[in-house]
């Protein structure tokens, strides 16, 4: 908001530049007295203020990655046969991909599925055509890590590849384990002699690594913030970094043996921000450890927790939001999560669209041509540093526990990140956090989706009686599932359950509240038919009105209209419904006329900012009554 140095444009220098007293101005002429910061501030779920304008910023420091360029395009290798995997691992290679994620059964990235192989022939046959030195090859982080980590290296000799000619992030996460598994068969010691042993032998044979993960989705997946997820993968770092130095592993040898896994979620602006955050706070932690920083290998994964059953190709944009935020961010690989993941193992078709979301914004969008895009954007470099702040915060408050280990073993994550799950799905509840074609512009009427006939797996919450080290684990919630449910309760019954919409007035009178209303009711799997309404004489046809409720087979009628039809005619149209046999449920608050309104019959008001989740529960209680 400076004044602007003259310009390369001369015309432009015809115009001032506009001050920011001037812009404020003239915001608060268009706001005509309302409040600036409920209009247009927002805040994070870390309480961030989010300003509707920054100026221009130099970034104090900068970040990026390792080397420039593309980033690496991941699909998941997860079918449970090995032939069927195989068959899906190559077209994702022949379409695009070049890299592969192995999810091996029990991973719980996996989701019920995984691919199952106990022997080298196994994983040779699901990698059947696969030229190991051609790709890139991930491990996601399972129970059996360390074995699935030397499945791999003897797989690769077996083939005759030069380990020293492949490029393997072998994903080992015991830590990530017992988060979401809630146990580990040995003690942390042991655990960090065993981690280091492997890390031992996998470079005698000329892996280079990276070995270990600090992998944030499952507390992503609990309900994080942005803040407590930067903190829990900083945490979980510094916790491989004391063992594996306890075990006599120099710092700067067990630093480039770490990588992370981070999620992109749907709010474009913070996951730029949190994945640049990332960056510097972990050269923050190397420069604490008396190192000099070296670039993060930062790997991103579309958000499970923002996935929906209903209405699934609206996860399209959400991963083309994710994918981009990631881009953007400077992720040096990216797996997108098919459209189709929350419905069960996505079929060829979902898999290939998913690709293509990262390979249009590679090829046609080419973000990956400018390093750090976001660099110098005031919202973006506030955003950032404001996020590197909360997730030192976190950072700290975990190391206060104790470490990483402590934090879960004791209850500390699992009651932090419970109280901000609350608080997330109390937002999702009231429709401030809005889910597009679930709790927002639902279609009840939506096209059935296809996915491979495999039945999922239970995921083991204990990986042995008797376990070394247990916690709490971590529960894996998608923000869609309460209304989900209410859906597919709705879906289960022999007729799906209607509401009547009353509408008082003529159609420009109730359109705005009857779409409202029938917006609420369908979130809940309910019908909610309204015509061209009931007006007659410049006022509402009651018997009209009471007889079409008569024949819709409702036992609900919600009153919709505007607030002077409600306090001329409210009482009369719900007293006329109620002897029908109605329960009455009105549309708004209802202001002076609440009494009146009461008295004549109204039980319930629905309105912005009401629990839809608990009102659309009582609305199929009286439906199936």
């Amino acid at each position: 908001m400076n004044s602007a140095a003259p310009s390369d444009l001369p015309y432009l220098d015809a115009f001032p530049a506009p001050s920011h007293d001037a812009w404020r101005a003239a915001v608060d002429k268009v706001l005509k007295g309302g409040d600036f910061e409920k209009r247009l501030t927002g805040r994070t779920a870390d309480g961030i203020r989010i300003a509707p304008l920054y100026p221009a910023a130099s970034p104090p420091s900068r970040a990026l990655r390792s080397e420039t360029g593309r980033w690496h395009v991941a699909a998941r290798l997860d079918h449970p046969d090995p032939a069927e995997a195989s068959v899906l691992a190559l077209a994702d290679l022949e379409g695009g991909a070049d890299t592969l994620t192995v999810s091996f059964a029990g991973a719980r990235a996996a989701r019920g599925y995984g691919l199952v192989a106990e022997d080298v022939a196994t994983l040779d046959a699901a990698l059947d055509g696969v030229m190991l030195d051609l790709i890139r090859l991930r491990l996601d982080p399972a129970p059996q890590g360390r074995v699935n980590a030397l499945l791999l290296a003897g797989l690769v000799e077996q083939r005759g590849h030069a380990p020293t000619d492949l490029a393997v992030e072998f994903g080992l996460d015991p830590i990530g384990v017992l988060a979401s598994h809630g146990s580990l068969a040995a003690s942390w010691p042991e655990i960090g002699l065993r981690l280091a042993e492997t890390i031992g032998t996998l470079k005698e044979r000329g892996y280079k690594g990276p070995f270990v993960a600090a992998d944030t989705r499952p507390y992503h997946e609990a309900g994080a913030s942005e803040g407590q997820e930067l903190g829990a993968a900083l945490a979980t770092a510094v916790a491989y970094l004391r063992a594996l130095e306890a075990q006599g592993m120099a710092l700067t040898e067990a630093r480039v043996s770490l990588a992370f896994t981070l999620v992109a979620d749907t709010d474009e602006f913070v996951t730029v921000a949190k994945f640049r955050a990332a960056r510097l706070l972990w050269n923050r932690v190397q420069q604490a450890c008396g190192l000099e920083p070296k670039p993060a290998a930062i790997h991103a994964e579309t958000a499970w927790r923002a996935l929906t059953k209903r209405d699934p190709h609206v996860n399209l944009l959400r991963g083309t939001i994710a994918a981009f935020s990631a881009g953007v961010g400077g992720a040096d690989s990216l797996t997108v999560q098919p459209f189709t993941a929350a419905r069960g193992l996505p079929d060829g078709f979902a898999r290939r669209v998913a690709r293509n979301t990262q390979l249009i914004l590679l090829e046609e969008a080419n973000l990956w041509r400018v390093a750090d895009p976001a660099a110098g954007a005031g919202g973006f470099e506030a955003l950032t540093q404001a996020l590197c702040e909360q997730g030192w915060q976190a950072f700290q408050q975990i190391e206060q526990q104790g470490g990483m280990l402590a934090a879960l073993t004791e209850g500390y994550l699992q009651k932090t990140l419970t109280e901000q799950r609350a608080a997330r799905t109390k937002a999702v509840a009231t429709r401030r956090e809005p889910i597009t074609g679930t709790s927002e512009f639902p279609n009840i009427r939506e096209v059935d989706v296809a996915v491979l006939d495999v039945a999922p797996m239970a995921l083991a919450s204990s990986l042995a009686t008797g376990a070394a080290l247990q916690a709490e684990p971590l529960p894996s919630f998608r923000v869609a599932e309460p209304f989900e449910n209410l859906r597919d309760k709705a879906d289960a019954l022999p007729q799906r359950p209607v509401v009547f919409l009353a509408t008082l007035g003529s159609i420009a009178d109730f359109t705005a509240r009857a779409g409202f209303a029938r917006n609420l009711f369908e979130a809940g799997g309910f019908s909610a038919p309204s015509g061209d309404g009931f007006a007659k004489d410049g006022a509402t046809d009651l018997d009209a009105l009471t007889n079409a409720f008569r024949s819709s087979g409702a036992k609900l009628a919600c009153l919709c209209g505007m607030d002077d039809a409600y306090a001329s005619e409210g009482a009369a149209a719900a007293e006329a419904l109620a002897a029908a046999g109605a329960t009455i449920w009105l549309a708004g608050r209802p202001g002076e006329s609440e009494a009146a309104l009461n008295q004549a019959g109204v039980s319930s008001f629905i309105f912005m900012g009401c629990d839809v989740v608990e009102t659309l529960e009582r609305a199929q209680a009286l439906a199936t009554a």
